[in-house]
């Protein structure tokens, strides 16, 4: 399974929509966005594939985005949560609630999907790969991710300004 993870892309419409186009192209079947959404119509963007999302710090508009969420299908995982995917266990949050961070890795999953700094990364610590996609918005360059679950690999796309 392939999955597109995105995250900050604090309104940025169109490179939002670059950014997603990128990936349907690489052929995930699946996308998360880590939060720092700031406008329910970045959800409609991605709402061309199953996705979910979490809540960032900028996310202020929480209702507005929930109200969108179910009726575009999209799941909210409110501040963040745990998802079985192709057999593997997917944690997910955007990097700014210690608690949530916390809480998360105490659960030991495979992956820990996070945003908040606008950089990508990726290490592991312990059982958990932990993968930041990176930001659209006030980043030096502008990425996502593409997660192979089964096969344990990522890449980074850059997301032309």
């Amino acid at each position: 399974m392939l999955l597109g993870i995105l995250s900050d892309t604090h309104d940025q419409l169109d490179r939002t929509r670059r950014g997603v186009d990128l990936l349907r192209e690489q052929g995930v079947s699946a996308l998360i966005h880590c939060g720092d959404l700031t406008t329910p119509e970045v959800l409609e963007i991605c709402a061309v594939l199953p996705c979910w999302f979490v809540l960032g710090n900028n996310d202020t508009a929480v209702e507005r985005l929930r109200q969108t969420a179910a009726e575009t299908g999209v799941v909210c995982l409110d501040w963040g949560g745990l998802l079985p995917l192709a057999g593997r266990q997917v944690g997910v949050t955007h990097g700014h609630r210690r608690g949530e961070w916390k809480r998360l890795l105490a659960a030991e999953p495979d992956y820990l999907l996070f945003g908040h700094t606008h950089r990508s990364g990726d290490n592991r610590v312990g059982a958990t790969r932990r993968i930041n996609p990176g930001a659209l918005h006030r980043a030096w360059n502008y990425s996502v991710a593409v997660l192979d679950v089964v096969r344990d690999e990522v890449r980074y796309l850059n997301v032309p300004r």
